[in-house]
């Protein structure tokens, strides 16, 4: 399990997260939105002990991430693609990182294969495109077999079959009993994945929901999101121009 309590986080004089509190439970994809800035990465960077919180907690499985043992067969991770020496192969990437956390070697082939790159393992890493990148970012995260995943935006580049693929993968992850916080900007997407749904605004929690509760009385995800965080964006639309004389 993932929980939040009172986790806020500021950058100078700007409230990134304010007293974000919510628990990711096993056995269902938790789906992860808000509007841009709304602080949703930076919350998962403190899930993953990359950001220290001005106040708060960030557990998973009631321990921070520093005080987990062999880190990655407990959480794995994809936050940003493209962290890893583009001079590396896949293989070599992916092996360093299981000796790192004592995980046999022959999972290296396994998760390569289970997303598709097992023909591009020896190939370097820093000719990937954007999807290939993403599908290296899962592999990465599968590779100790953890049971808590996090995903921030994992269709960015993917074609429509790599982002059906990702829809499928999520769901067969959390059924076999795993905790999986996926963040999307795609709404629509996260309608077909997600069975739970956490909605901040502005670093603050506005919804802690299933789908289902959301979308009651007919409406979309697209129109309970809207909702949601209309007066808690970013960036609000401009009134376009009136023609003159009126």
């Amino acid at each position: 399990m993932i929980q939040t309590r009172g986790l806020t986080k500021r950058y100078g004089a700007t409230t990134a997260v304010d007293g974000l509190g919510f628990d990711v439970r096993p056995g269902a994809v938790t789906g992860f939105l808000g509007p841009n800035g709304s602080g949703k990465s930076t919350t998962m960077r403190m899930i993953m002990g990359l950001d220290r919180p001005d106040r708060g907690t960030a557990t998973i499985n009631g321990k921070r991430y520093r005080e987990l043992w062999w880190p990655l067969r407990k959480v794995g991770a994809l936050l940003e693609a493209r962290t890893y020496h583009p001079g590396r192969s896949a293989e070599s990437h992916l092996t360093a990182l299981a000796a790192a956390n004592d995980i046999p070697r022959s999972r290296v082939g396994e998760v390569l294969a289970a997303v598709g790159l097992a023909n591009v393992a020896r190939k370097r890493a820093g000719g990937f495109s954007l999807g290939m990148a993403q599908r290296f970012g899962i592999a990465a995260a599968l590779l100790g077999d953890p049971g808590v995943l996090l995903f921030d935006e994992p269709v960015n580049g993917l074609d429509p079959e790599g982002v059906r693929w990702i829809r499928d993968l999520m769901k067969s992850l959390a059924a076999e009993g795993r905790t999986v916080l996926l963040s999307s900007h795609l709404i629509s997407e996260m309608a077909l994945t997600a069975d739970h749904l956490i909605v901040i605004g502005q670093g603050r929690l506005l919804a802690d929901s299933t789908v289902a509760e959301l979308t009651a009385g007919g409406r979309s995800l697209e129109e309970a999101f809207f909702a949601l965080t209309g007066g808690s964006a970013e960036y609000r639309g401009v009134a376009p121009a009136q023609p003159r004389g009126q």
